[in-house]
């Protein structure tokens, strides 16, 4: 299992790096029919393109030296036509590739929020929330540069100056060598830049997700910034952050810079060099007016898209290495495709063992040491102690939202490490601390595990968790707004909000992690009647520093140092006169 999980890590840490090959594979070949049609519409204009050239050395060597006007008539048509065909052809790609690759980028969002949301909890404590929108929202939309325009300008341009190299090695071979050295030079020059450049992308997006997330976290916890008069220092920090962003924008200018410099000055001297030839060859004879701009129009529909070359290079440079961050998370590990959990819970009692669990976050940091406990089904277990004694794991591993390296967790008899997660989480309600609620209703926050539910069934749950008490004085009732997180909201209100929601989903197992800590006296009555009826008949585990929340509790569990050092009822712990009776009189005194 160890092992498993150790080769697991070492593949998401491998760097991925997505080729043309695989992009085309996996992106383009799956539209092929799409991309197909696109590539038609591509030859089309391109064709069409050539046709301006070629009619302006038809007009000076034949319509005007002969005042052929029934000919210059049709020639005028032909243009009109082609100029037709260009719009025409020009607007269908851009309704059916660009919109395509709009399609396609809202698709890999949808996967890549998907995966992100099947990874386990572990990987979440690690990463920041604004990184993972980063990669989310932004490392997917230089695709667009791969089935959009990208793909529009790379195999229109390629197609358009390899016709235009034929018909320019047809009107004069020797002129047209003397441009091919200049442009093979630029396009080495490219090829080493575009080499240079993509890990400067894949750099950027990495201290893009860092600065987003920093800033996340930074409008989340304005209160806090503003109530130590942080301000400076959060500024100082999100400018070193943008600092860090420019100065990855200035690498990439750089040799951007070099490759728009080199086509300018390779350009120029083809250029030139054609003005010599050309004149030359016009001045002996052996080239018509008309050849030579029909020579130079058709040279700037091969030089064109060569030039483009280092725009287009760098967009998909850009789109590789957006796809190679996505890569990275679409390669992580989910926690359903743990090959051993294979176990499906048909039927659910909530019986939980603890058998000889040990769990260390850090290699060689153990946190909890051979845990034994029995939750039987009903039965309500309390974990006390002091802070950072391994109360929280201990939920961790009941919720599953950690594994133990060693010793097995139980749920009626079945291994929990092989059980598939689906099939358990669906009978597991969590109360937190510092309870997490959506912007939006109170009534979509307590219906957000089950929007199904029935106004009855709403009510209910409402009333048990004494949600009625304040609602009943706003405004809106059920419908008021509460804000990001419940802003709006005291802590006594937000939490029997929490419990409201975990009456109404009706679990089998409930995991109570210091859920009465942030109530005031009256708050904390009202909740502990809203509490019995919440662990009326299920499987209950409470985290609790207000030891008088937990008389009742069928088992109390004495956790210090990640070790169970006593166990037993109120009575029979208050009788030991141990670490208990030392926490429970410390607190009655106070």
């Amino acid at each position: 299992m160890q092992h498993l999980k150790e080769s697991s890590s070492k593949a998401n840490k491998k760097k991925s790096k997505v080729s043309i090959a695989k992009a085309f594979k996996t992106i383009i070949w799956p539209r092929r029919n799409l991309v197909f049609i696109g590539l038609i519409l591509i030859v089309l204009r391109s064709l069409s393109g050539l046709i301006l050239p070629w009619q302006s050395k038809v007009l000076l060597d034949e319509v005007v030296p002969n005042k052929n006007y029934d000919q210059l008539y049709v020639l005028i048509a032909v243009v009109i036509t082609a100029i037709s065909i260009q719009a025409i052809t020009s607007f269908t790609l851009t309704k059916i590739l660009s919109v395509q690759a709009q399609f396609l980028i809202s698709e890999l969002r949808a996967q890549v929020q998907k995966k992100v949301l099947s990874l386990p909890i572990s990987f979440f404590d690690n990463t920041k929330s604004g990184a993972l929108v980063s990669r989310i929202m932004s490392d997917v939309e230089g695709v667009r540069n791969l089935i959009g325009t990208g793909l529009v300008q790379l195999v229109g341009g390629t197609f358009t100056a390899i016709i235009s190299l034929i018909i320019l090695i047809n009107l004069n071979p020797w002129m047209t060598l003397f441009v091919f050295v200049p442009l093979s030079i630029f396009a080495f020059i490219a090829l080493k830049a575009f080499k240079y450049i993509r890990p400067i992308f894949r750099t950027r997006g990495r201290i893009n997700a860092e600065v987003k997330g920093r800033l996340t976290e930074t409008l989340a916890g304005v209160r806090v910034i503003k109530a130590f008069n942080s301000e400076e220092q959060e500024n100082k920090i999100f400018e070193k952050g943008v600092d860090s962003i420019f100065q990855n924008v200035k690498k990439s200018l750089t040799a951007t810079a070099l490759m728009t410099s080199s086509s300018t000055f390779l350009i120029g001297v083809a250029t030139t060099g054609i003005m010599g030839i050309g004149g030359y060859y016009m001045m002996k004879g052996e080239m018509t007016t008309g050849d030579f701009l029909f020579f130079t129009l058709v040279l700037g529909f091969m030089i064109a898209p060569i030039v483009q070359m280092s725009n287009i290079g760098s967009q998909l440079t850009e789109a590789l290495a957006g796809l190679d961050r996505t890569e990275e998370l679409m390669n992580m590990t989910a926690e359903e495709d743990d090959e051993n959990r294979i176990v499906e819970l048909n039927s659910f009692q909530g019986n939980l063992i603890f058998n000889d669990v040990s769990f260390a976050y850090e290699e060689g940091k153990p946190v909890l040491h051979n845990i034994n406990f029995n939750a039987p089904s009903g039965s309500v277990i309390a974990l006390v102690g002091s802070s950072g004694s391994g109360k929280s794991t201990i939920a961790g591993l009941s919720a599953t939202f950690l594994n133990p390296q060693s010793g097995t967790i139980t749920i009626d008899g079945e291994d929990l490490s092989k059980v598939k997660l689906n099939s358990f989480r669906k009978h597991l309600g969590v109360v937190l601390q510092d309870e997490f609620l959506f912007e939006g209703t109170i009534r979509e926050n307590i219906m957000f595990p089950r929007p199904d539910a029935t106004e009855v069934q709403l009510q209910n749950a409402v009333k048990a968790a004494y949600v009625n008490e304040f609602t009943d004085r706003f405004d809106d009732g059920l419908e008021t707004l509460i804000g990001e997180r419940g802003v709006k909201l005291s802590g006594g209100q937000r939490q029997r909000i929490a419990i409201a929601r975990a009456i109404l989903a009706d679990p089998k197992i409930i995991i109570l992690d210091e859920a009465t800590s942030n109530l005031d006296t009256e708050s904390e009555g009202l909740i502990q009647k809203s509490l019995s009826q919440l662990t009326n008949n299920r499987t209950t585990i409470v985290i609790a520093h207000r030891l008088s929340t937990i008389k009742r509790a069928d088992q109390i569990l004495v956790i210090e140092s990640g070790k169970i050092v006593e166990r037993g009822n109120h009575e029979e712990l208050l009788a030991k006169e141990g670490r208990y009776y030392d926490l429970y009189t410390f607190q009655a005194k106070i």
